[in-house]
């Protein structure tokens, strides 16, 4: 399993068990150095979606008491596994990111640290569960993803704000 991309860089793989297995070594590191309990961990994005071609990036869920107040001993145990902060600015939300080496040109992992049960949470554990569930929901979305990272000259952040309007159309089932 060779995991990582580049900055901007929109590539796709078969879905592996490998990933899985992956994210429960990462988990196990950030149980130990980081002390989150192991329910606050969830393995999310389409890694964790059987046969869900994905970006081969692990994406982890760590639900904290209050985000806007982490405590030191998390960010520095999440450093002690390999995770640096980045400076992306999403609400309610701080990301990190783990790299191939010390240039910091490639990425094979993220945690994504929120309020842990809240909004955000709910919403990103709900999506994983429903296309897991939902057999046509991801046919769907696998062959967007497939579409739009076909495209030429694809950068991340237009993959990302392409497929926003199906996320956010499945958060919108949790609500009903």
């Amino acid at each position: 399993m060779k995991l990582g991309l580049k900055r901007d860089e929109v590539k796709l793989v078969p879905y592996t068990s490998e990933w899985n297995r992956e994210f429960l070594t990462v988990k196990q590191e950030v149980i130990k150095t980081a002390h989150i309990e192991g329910n606050r961990i969830e393995h999310i994005g389409s890694t964790a979606i059987m046969d869900m071609d994905a970006k081969p990036i692990i994406d982890l869920l760590i639900g904290v008491d209050d985000i806007a107040s982490v405590d030191a001993s998390i960010i520095k145990g999440l450093q002690t596994v390999g995770f640096l902060r980045l400076r992306v600015e999403r609400p309610g939300e701080i990301v990190f990111a783990k790299f191939v080496d010390e240039t910091y040109e490639v990425k094979t992992h993220y945690i994504h640290l929120v309020d842990y049960d809240k909004e955000l949470w709910s919403n990103l554990i709900f999506f994983r569960d429903y296309l897991i569930a939902n057999e046509s929901a991801r046919e769907e979305y696998k062959k967007l993803k497939i579409a739009y990272a076909e495209r030429e000259n694809m950068k991340i952040t237009e993959y990302t704000d392409l497929k926003e309007p199906f996320v956010k159309s499945i958060y919108e089932k949790r609500k009903s």
